[in-house]
């Protein structure tokens, strides 16, 4: 429960945004269920002073220290704006459509509260989403061949490291290969990252062939004994074309020590990016055959609601969720903790 605190603590952005919306959907069309005693509601029009911008039905009656529950008849107009702040979330369109259709099924008509649209919305979320919540496959390949790819700046190298980093110490024998060799930063931070995670990091000279690395550290694995071997990549998107081929060369190169490799392709995804993370996904399964996806950044964005997209259009698992820079901000996807820090609702 420890990583649920944090994760509902960082996306704070993305849930207090569905919670105020929800609370102002319901409030717009809603009646006020409680009863208040007489001498409370003849007493409220005296407390009232200056004037100051309306709080809300909901806003007002708590701030006379009332237990009410608005409640609004769940209609077409609620669907409708209801859509339409998923949709700003960064859900997209067709998934927005589809969950407030399945939220709609067996309700329609009825009266709801804010916390009952939480828990119908936290319900459909985790739903399109248990299927895709998969740890990454560990197969008996040693090494086993890690191919993460990702644009620059998603990530990705800190990614490599937090999982280098986490394999070893479930007693993984663990090589990361530095491939990104045209930026200098990129294989500087994944030596940080294997000093503290004591995780060898294969280099070579700037500019130099990343095949030609990613070769030369398949066989050093092989005579360390080594579990997992993660190949950082360029994340150039200027040109696909040179990042296809160069991907592409990887592959042939590998393979001609192992033919099964790489056993696993990796895809770093940025939160922060909203919608085009939707485009990332579908340029990069062009460029690799991608497996699995890790998303980093939720702490960061607004708009949480892409990873639904993310499961919904395409159907990758999802191995893990990364909200913020240390080792233990990077956890396993849980789908049902993962709604409900989305929507708000208490674990």
């Amino acid at each position: 429960m420890a990583f649920f605190k944090k994760l509902k603590d960082r996306m704070f952005k993305s849930s207090s945004k569905i919670e105020e919306g929800l609370d102002a959907i319901v409030e717009e069309g809603g009646e006020v269920e409680a009863s208040q005693p007489e001498a409370v509601q003849q007493e409220a029009p005296v407390q009232q002073v200056a004037p100051q911008p309306k709080p809300g039905v909901l806003g007002r009656m708590l701030g006379r220290g009332d237990k009410v529950v608005v409640r609004r008849a769940l209609d077409d107009d609620m669907l409708e704006q209801l859509e339409e702040l998923l949709i700003a979330s960064d859900m997209g369109v067709d998934t927005a459509l589809r969950v407030t259709a399945n939220m709609a099924e067996g309700h329609f008509g009825k009266k709801v509260s804010t916390d009952e649209i939480k828990a119908l919305l936290s319900a459909e979320v985790s739903r399109i989403m248990e299927n895709v919540a998969k740890p990454m496959p560990l197969y008996p390949n040693k090494p086993q061949v890690v191919l993460v790819v990702g644009v620059n700046g998603s990530g990705k190298t800190t990614t490599i490291g937090k999982l280098a980093s986490q394999f070893r110490a479930a007693g993984k024998k663990v090589v990361i290969a530095a491939g990104d060799t045209f930026r200098a930063a990129a294989v500087e931070q994944l030596q940080v990252w294997g000093e503290r995670a004591g995780v060898p990091v294969l280099t070579a000279p700037e500019g130099s062939d990343p095949a030609s690395l990613a070769f030369d550290a398949l066989a050093q694995a092989k005579a360390d004994g080594a579990d997992l071997l993660m190949i950082d990549t360029a994340g150039r998107l200027q040109n696909r074309a040179d990042l296809m081929e160069e991907l592409a060369k990887i592959v042939r190169v590998i393979r001609k020590q192992d033919e099964t490799a790489p056993h696993n392709t990796l895809l770093v995804l940025d939160a922060t990016t909203g919608q085009n993370a939707l485009s990332q996904v579908e340029t990069f399964q062009k460029l690799a055959d991608v497996t699995g996806l890790v998303m980093t950044k939720l702490d960061g964005t607004a708009k949480g609601g892409v990873l639904v997209a993310l499961a919904d259009k395409f159907g990758l698992p999802i191995h893990a969720i990364g909200v913020g820079e240390q080792i233990d901000d990077l956890a396993p996807f849980d789908p049902e903790d993962f709604a409900k820090a989305l929507t708000g609702v208490d674990g």
